[in-house]
């Protein structure tokens, strides 16, 4: 099979045998998202392990010894690259107006932004939009969310979401890359910037750090699959005028 034929036939068997229990779990996981907190705050160690002492360390010498101007060009690139699986999950979804969008960035930055290196078309009307993932594809598609969960090495996910990780790899260019050093060198960088990204957002973490992990992670995903469309409660509740007096 061509490589480029991968993606959509994975995206095939993978939508067609997502696991039912999964969507008898949704409305359980709704009620309590994190059946699984012992196992995963087990793999929520291992991971913050790990990133305390090899990759944060990494993260905060590649930003020392990047220039500013690099380091978004770098970031640039990486998003630009990721254009890809946005077109492709945006036509699985049926967003061909998402698509179109997409599309239109990674031709205009690819050509006129010298492979991505700088951001050209946000000057053509066409700003950066949210990130698509095949996660969200699911989610369009009716599968449930199911439990919360952590993923070693890869960090905080849901069922669904972990279902769709391998389609995520399929679809990411860098993964055709045909030379192994190139390849390792490209997702080296690629990981040591979006590590770098993170580190400001840190000073924001409060409480317990798994639990605030888990509830942003849970929310953002929530607002990425609704295309940011947040249901808002505030003014449903039934008043009478005895309960203003």
């Amino acid at each position: 099979m061509k490589p480029f034929l991968k993606p959509f036939s994975f995206c095939l068997i993978v939508g067609l045998a997502a696991p039912v229990s999964v969507l008898a779990e949704d409305e359980q996981a709704s009620v309590n998202p994190d059946p699984w907190q012992g196992f995963n705050r087990a793999m929520f160690s291992f991971n913050d392990t790990l990133d305390r002492w090899f990759l944060k360390p990494l993260a905060k010498g590649y930003k020392a010894v990047m220039p500013d101007p690099l380091e978004t060009g770098v970031s640039n690139i990486f998003s630009n690259v990721l254009e890809v699986p946005n077109v492709i999950n945006g036509v699985l979804q049926g967003d061909l107006k998402g698509a179109g969008h997409d599309t239109g960035r990674l031709l205009v930055n690819t050509t006129l932004g010298l492979g991505g290196l700088l951001d050209v078309a946000q000057y053509m009307n066409l700003p950066a939009d949210e990130r698509e993932d095949f996660g969200q594809t699911l989610a369009v598609w009716g599968v449930g969310q199911g439990p919360y969960l952590v993923l070693p090495l890869l960090g905080p996910s849901t069922v669904r979401d972990g279902l769709g990780k391998p389609i995520d790899w399929y679809t990411d260019p860098t993964n055709y890359i045909d030379h192994v050093p190139t390849e390792n060198t490209v997702k080296g960088i690629s990981l040591l910037n979006t590590r770098a990204q993170l580190l400001s957002l840190e000073k924001n973490l409060t409480g317990d750090k798994y639990v605030f992990i888990r509830d942003v992670y849970l929310q953002r995903r929530a607002y990425l699959i609704n295309n940011g469309a947040v249901e808002d409660d505030f003014g449903t509740e039934d008043f009478s005028e005895d309960d203003f007096e």
